[in-house]
């Protein structure tokens, strides 16, 4: 009965409507801010790219940088798929699924700039005195709408578990098992240990942890797939060709295959870019409200360099890597397409892989698990919420060795779930989104001392 009912209610969260809501969301906030992934893309970049190794020190005891706060997003951003999700939309849906992926991160990015920017503005301080926000935080300050505030966080606690934590052990596991023989409890323990000292930390050791690990992975998967795409070159524009010729005629690409559809292949393809980048999901801006930034859409910058490297970036090389191997329509799907077609050009790219999995997956289980904790403790309280850290970390053992199938089912149903609150958040206080960025574009070089400065900026009614 449950596994009925959950099915159902998971066909419409990830079905059409979810899906246009999503990009509607994106589209409309697109035009509301006049297309500025496009039209500020140079300076985002100057700004975020190009700062990545620069050292910040001016981040406090519980305080993020903002290279930190973005790795602890990508962290949980970045995971299995970018690897798998990305093969299963091609397996199924066909090489012009990663037209549709592009165009819904091409207004996703606009999506989670809006998102970033709302969880600064709307931020608090806890009983530390540390920053927190997150959609929780700005529908409660900005919308007064406590009620639904309370369904996100309700959401965003249970789904992390599974979509965050046991989701993410379990390919941890199976991939050490597969590739290196390594027995699954062991693997469980060794989570257990790894993650424990991680998050036990708090926030600014998982921001400590994430800043390190994420720009390693991403380089180590990138430069891997790009070895793939420098050995099949003469097969990249074909690659590109098949993705723009089968987007709106995918019965082409496949020889007239019975099933496959326009409708099936761009469903596939802004499902699986709205899953990997979690654009609209509202995970990412509780990370991004724990930064030191001066201004919301300073941070908010770094939430389009999120989606661009998330989606356009690192599952862009998945998919071309994918076509220029032949193997998209050989039947294979998921991980195990990825893995075949990175073992297709020399031996041993898998191994490219499944280390690339193994880091994607860790780092997911380490930024998840401040997402958990923060929707938690808004629901029970930040005494109670504290305990939160030690249940998820068992998770690890349950998520590495066990089938549970149905418990991540309904987690990705609840992750789906998220978006309904978010969006309704965005969609009304996109006006001060609006009113944060104008503010900030007049002079986007000066330094504000306090949130007061950028505060003021904001009409009395949606003041808190």
């Amino acid at each position: 009965m449950i596994k009925e009912v959950n099915s159902f209610i998971n066909g419409i969260v990830w079905g059409w409507p979810m899906l246009f809501f999503l990009v509607g969301c994106g589209i409309y906030l697109t035009f509301e801010l006049k297309f500025l992934q496009v039209r500020e893309f140079a300076y985002t970049m100057k700004n975020t790219l190009f700062k990545v190794f620069k050292k910040d020190s001016s981040a406090k005891e519980g305080e993020l940088t903002a290279f930190q706060a973005v790795s602890t997003a990508l962290a949980a951003t970045v995971g299995t798929g970018n690897i798998a999700g990305v093969a299963l939309a091609i397996a199924t849906g066909g090489p012009g699924a990663v037209f549709w992926m592009w165009l819904s991160a091409i207004f996703g990015m606009c999506t989670k700039f809006s998102e970033v920017v709302l969880a600064v503005t709307y931020r608090e301080r806890n009983s530390k005195g540390e920053y927190i926000g997150g959609p929780m935080y700005y529908i409660k300050n900005g919308l007064k709408l406590n009620w639904l505030a309370y369904m996100f966080a309700f959401f965003g606690a249970f789904a992390s578990f599974g979509i965050g934590n046991m989701t993410q052990s379990n390919a941890i596991s199976q991939t050490l098992n597969t590739n290196f023989n390594i027995d699954q409890k062991i693997t469980g323990v060794i989570l257990i240990l790894m993650t424990g000292i991680v998050v036990i930390g708090g926030v600014k050791r998982i921001g400590q942890v994430t800043e390190k690990i994420v720009p390693f992975m991403s380089l180590f998967y990138i430069l891997g797939g790009l070895i793939i795409l420098v050995i099949n070159a003469g097969k990249i524009p074909g690659a590109f060709a098949l993705i723009f010729s089968s987007a709106f005629n995918p019965k082409a690409a496949f020889g007239g295959a019975v099933g496959v559809s326009l409708k099936l292949t761009m469903k596939m393809g802004i499902a699986r870019g709205v899953f990997t980048n979690e654009a609209g999901l509202g995970s990412a801006p509780i990370a991004h409200a724990a930064s030191n930034t001066d201004h919301p859409v300073r941070q908010g910058l770094w939430g389009i360099f999120e989606v661009f490297t998330d989606t356009i970036v690192v599952c862009s090389i998945t998919a071309l890597t994918i076509l220029t191997s032949g193997l998209w329509n050989s039947g294979l799907e998921g991980a195990d397409l990825t893995v075949a077609a990175f073992d297709s050009a020399f031996s041993g790219g898998r191994y490219i892989v499944a280390i690339g999995l193994l880091f994607f997956a860790f780092s997911t289980v380490l930024g998840w698990a401040y997402y958990g904790e923060k929707c938690f403790s808004f629901l029970v309280g930040e005494k109670i919420g504290s305990f939160y850290k030690y249940l998820y970390v068992l998770a690890c053992y349950v998520g590495a060795t066990g089938s549970l199938q149905l418990v991540w089912n309904i987690s990705d149903t609840l992750n789906g779930l998220m978006a309904i609150p978010n969006l309704i958040g965005l969609a009304m206080l996109s006006k001060i989104v609006i009113i944060m960025t104008k503010d900030f574009f007049k002079n986007p070089d000066y330094i504000r001392q306090s949130p007061d400065e950028y505060l003021s900026a904001l009409p009395e009614k949606f003041k808190f």
